[in-house]
């Protein structure tokens, strides 16, 4: 009876505050947004939805989402929005269907199977294509696809707002904010706009609760040479391949729209350092097999299960999804393609031209405004990750926290799940966390789905990472 009667107060307060209605659903779900059921999908108990939320009706600008609620007492749950990176890369095709979402796509490209890790056991999940050009979400106007960092925060502003006229339960509910990757532009700078409305706002604010990013471009002057340290200290490269990088390269005149304007004998370093690690070595997990795609998409056709080539971790799942998506069936299910695009479905967008620029961007002082603002900020990292290595990430958050005056409240110690120590984590000023996730990629939840789920779990109630094996497992 309680938790009915704070659904039902949540959906008045976010009436009053201008989000009502939105297709007549319970509690002001929109009806025509509800997934019943995705081909080949298991029976779950919680509901879905897909749809579209406009952001430029006059350019015709509109992103699409994919929404599960928490697997049980949703009502008494927070929101997390989940971004995937890129730039240009779907948070559909990533977060929701091969990391944390409920559901991984099947060995056969035409179903789905459950996954017992999904963070909806602590959240309810909202994931969105953004920017336009990305996945599903799309603009009639052609010029909308030539975008950068400022846009694509402003768009997902407008998409939450109008997000919450279809959800109005959620507009006074908790707000996490989670992402990875270049989610570490996304993230803070979505923040960031969020904290001017409020700032501004005399009626409804956003509820942010915390922010939460996994292997994230935060610097690009230091995670850039990250990589090749990261190389050398797991014995990728050799030590004179890593000295004469760092000798010769000065990373601080480094930029994603000129990666090329060190010296000669750098950039040859450089490509030395790249055709020793090789093609065979898969740079988001350097300990993970590769995928074989010829191999995959020619049994995908066969309609056979495909090879596992690694225990436990379906290192063919990309190919797998790419298939499932462009089923027509389950765009039809998903609500998903309602312009017709003329290209299929993709990972990450061949339409968008991002701005390179917008690479460069120092996302510090926007983490400090964040911190300041008393919410929460925790910096994640896959340890088998080498293209945005903890090494860079590390050194930026302990560097923002001396910048700060943030003093140590949790010493660099190991954490723990499922007594077996999950990774290390630092505090700093109790509001700023540092965590590696042991054994993980550039992709912490589809690496190590558990542990991921121990951390984002901690996350989400606002306590530390347990130091203990005696803790109990969920």
């Amino acid at each position: 009876m309680a938790a009915a009667l704070a659904v039902v107060t949540a959906a008045v307060v976010g009436c009053v505050l201008g989000f009502g209605g939105g297709g007549g659903g319970v509690w002001g779900f929109p009806e025509e947004d509800l997934v019943t059921r995705l081909p080949g999908q298991p029976i779950v108990g919680f509901r879905q939805f897909a749809g579209y939320v406009d952001v430029d009706e006059k350019a015709g600008r509109s992103l699409f989402y994919y929404f599960a609620e928490a697997a049980e007492d949703a009502a008494g749950k927070p929101l997390t929005l989940w971004l995937n990176g890129g730039p240009g890369c779907s948070s559909v095709g990533g977060g929701a269907f091969t990391e944390l979402g409920p559901f991984y796509p099947r060995g056969d490209g035409r179903g789905l199977r459950l996954n017992k890790k999904s963070w909806n056991k602590v959240s309810n999940l909202l994931f969105v294509e953004s920017p336009a050009g990305v996945g599903w979400s799309y603009s009639n106007t052609s010029s909308d696809y030539n975008t950068g960092d400022q846009r694509t925060a402003n768009d997902m502003y407008k998409f939450l707002l109008g997000w919450y006229k279809k959800f109005p339960e959620y507009s006074s509910r908790g707000l996490l904010l989670s992402g990875e990757s270049y989610a570490g532009h996304y993230i803070p700078q979505l923040t960031d706009v969020l904290l001017k409305h409020n700032e501004k706002s005399k009626g409804f604010k956003f509820n942010i609760k915390g922010v939460a990013i996994g292997n994230p471009l935060l610097k690009l002057d230091r995670d850039v040479p990250a990589t090749y340290e990261y190389f050398w200290s797991h014995g990728m490269i050799s030590d004179e391949i890593f000295l004469a990088i760092s000798n010769r390269c000065d990373f601080e005149d480094y930029t994603f729209s000129n990666p090329h304007n060190e010296s000669k004998s750098c950039n040859d370093a450089i490509a030395e350092a790249n055709s020793i690690v090789g093609d065979y070595v898969n740079n988001y997990d350097v300990i993970l097999d590769v995928c074989y795609p010829s191999l995959v998409m020619q049994e995908l056709r066969l309609r056979k299960y495909v090879t596992k080539i690694s225990v436990g971790v379906d290192v063919c799942m990309t190919y797998e999804r790419y298939f499932y998506f462009n089923l027509p069936d389950v765009q039809r299910a998903l609500h998903a393609n309602r312009t017709h695009l003329p290209y299929g479905w993709s990972m990450c967008s061949d339409v968008l031209n991002y701005s390179n620029k917008d690479g460069n961007i120092n996302i510090l002082p926007l983490l400090q405004r964040i911190v300041e603002h008393k919410i929460p900020v925790w910096i994640f990292s896959g340890d088998q990750d080498s293209v945005v290595p903890l090494l860079g990430s590390r050194t930026l958050v302990r560097e923002l926290a001396h910048t700060m005056g943030l003093q140590v409240t949790v010493p660099y110690s190991s954490w723990f799940r499922r007594g077996q120590v999950g990774g290390w984590v630092t505090e700093y000023g109790n509001m700023l966390t540092f965590a590696t996730v042991r054994g993980a990629s550039h992709m912490v939840p589809f690496a190590q789905p558990d542990r991921a789920l121990g951390l984002f779990q901690s996350f989400a109630l606002g306590r530390r990472l347990p130091n203990t094996t005696n803790v109990p497992i969920n």
